[in-house]
């Protein structure tokens, strides 16, 4: 199966976990496909329906994918775009930090991918005043000509679909996109991790988790939701309470910040449903059964799967 891999990196990416969660897709989509936490947009890529919505409260992921859709930044652009920066890069010391600093300014979207490209660990994150604050990777010869081309490629893929579909790329946040649903539209969720990551644009905590389990509920139609089961430290305790009631799947995945085995680490992804998912219905399992029986034993890293971002 061919992943297509968008332009923009993030921490959490779901690129390795593409085919897993479209085995869980209905087979046909009458309506919009909405995700209420677009990030990167790599599922609803793969994903590729005919109709979708993709919102996020990151104005500079909205922006990106919009100029994008618009023409305004195409493969050649981008292109000419990071030859040209990628040799300051190179041969200017401190360049990384005057482009971010030109970002935090003015909010170029082909600065934004220099930034997000150039950064360490492929983070986005922000301070309080909205500032971009990831440091540099501290690769002066981050673009080199093949990994220029392997972006330009990417922006080429994700121009194609977008162009070749009716897709609206919408800054809100998730209750006004939930509430823009109705009964044939699909809601796939990817709200940042509770308790394991901090570089979501507005933060997250309980009070968001229980709101958007809240607003779910009330969804006639169907959605899938994805966030983290365990790892060999600790379990997501919110799925024994606020998600306890939907039906759930897991998936090991092995992942990776920074080049050190210590910071190699197996986790089990889960996804929350509200239905019975094609083909894999055996699979399902009720949370509280899932939790009782569970005794998380870490495989082999051979047969884990891998994401490297920096």
């Amino acid at each position: 199966m061919k992943i297509f891999v968008p332009p923009i990196k993030s921490q959490g990416i779901k690129t390795k976990l593409v085919p897993w969660i479209k085995e869980v897709i209905p087979k046909k989509i009458n309506g919009t496909w909405i995700e209420p936490f677009m990030g990167t947009g790599v599922v609803a890529f793969n994903v590729r329906p005919n109709q979708a919505i993709l919102a996020d409260t990151n104005p500079h992921l909205i922006n990106f994918y919009n100029e994008i859709k618009h023409d305004i930044i195409n493969p050649n652009i981008v292109k000419h775009y990071l030859e040209e920066e990628g040799d300051k890069l190179l041969n200017i010391e401190g360049y990384y930090y005057e482009v971010r600093k030109r970002f935090n300014d003015f909010h170029n979207p082909l600065d934004f991918l220099f930034i997000n490209r150039a950064g360490f660990n492929g983070m986005i994150r922000f301070n309080r005043k909205g500032g971009h604050n990831v440091p540099f990777c501290k690769k002066p010869n981050r673009f080199a000509k093949s990994y220029i081309t392997k972006i330009v490629n990417q922006v080429d893929n994700i121009q194609k679909i977008i162009q070749n579909s009716d897709y609206t790329f919408i800054k809100q946040n998730f209750e006004q996109t939930i509430a823009m649903a109705n009964n044939e539209d699909v809601i796939y969720c990817d709200p940042p991790y509770i308790d394991r990551y901090v570089d979501y644009y507005n933060g997250w905590n309980e009070d968001d988790e229980n709101n958007l389990k809240m607003l779910l509920s009330q969804f006639a139609g169907k959605f899938i939701l994805s966030t983290w089961h365990s790892n060999k430290y600790r379990e997501n305790e919110y799925l024994k309470t606020i998600w306890k009631k939907f039906n759930l799947l897991t998936k090991e995945h092995f992942y990776h910040l920074g080049g050190s085995e210590n910071n190699r680490n197996s986790m089990l992804e889960a996804l929350i449903l509200n239905h019975q998912p094609p083909k894999i219905e055996n699979k399902i399992v009720k949370t509280q059964k899932l939790f009782e029986n569970l005794l998380y034993m870490p495989t082999s890293n051979k047969s884990l799967e891998r994401t490297s971002i920096c």
